[in-house]
């Protein structure tokens, strides 16, 4: 989910700078970045995304240089880095003592995860390996950047997606196309 942002933010740009030189293209750049804008536009606004985004070593945060972007990002990243600090306190308050001695040494905490998220976005690498340098972080970068496994509920879903989605039904409005699915995949319930 990482390079999704990104990659249209970059798309959008480039769009941007070849329409103030182009002569000729300018209705199809116009059409291309309203379409970009209509189909992503709130994606490009997700707090989740935009972590995840973060959180891949090649683009970190100079991917775009919107700073209220990059905060809802990075909000996101510290306030899900502290909960994980807590829950890692809370499993480690579970287990007895008898079970591991030196538990309450390993115990991380949440000024220690914005230690690591900071490093992490100080270090020059951008290799994947960067992210073993920083536990917290790398656990966190897993959880947004793990794609789910295709399943047969999920090809079921596109399959009645093409069947709604046909040629003469194209200029479906997301949020219609969205409501004929749910009813047509829940048609047993009604």
């Amino acid at each position: 989910m990482g390079w999704l942002v990104p990659t249209i933010t970059l798309l959008k740009t480039k769009l941007q700078q070849l329409n103030v030189a182009s002569k000729f293209c300018e209705p199809l750049i116009a059409a291309l970045l309203s379409g970009l804008e209509k189909r992503f536009g709130e994606m490009l606004t997700d707090p989740e995304l935009i972590a995840a985004a973060i959180l891949v070593p090649k683009f970190k945060t100079c991917w775009t240089s919107d700073e209220n972007i990059l905060k809802l990002g990075l909000d996101y990243i510290r306030s899900h880095l502290d909960c994980q600090a807590e829950n890692h306190i809370s499993d480690h308050s579970q287990s007895s003592e008898e079970e591991d001695f030196f538990s309450s040494l390993k115990k991380t905490s949440p000024l220690e995860t914005t230690q690591q998220l900071d490093a992490y976005l100080g270090c020059p690498r951008d290799t994947v390996e960067v992210l073993k340098s920083f536990p917290a972080v790398c656990q966190l970068s897993l959880k947004l950047n793990t794609a789910l496994p295709a399943s047969a509920a999920c090809e079921r879903v596109f399959t009645v997606a093409g069947l709604i989605f046909r040629p003469k039904r194209a200029r479906t409005a997301s949020k219609n196309f969205e409501n004929q699915l749910l009813l047509r995949l829940n048609k047993a319930y009604w």
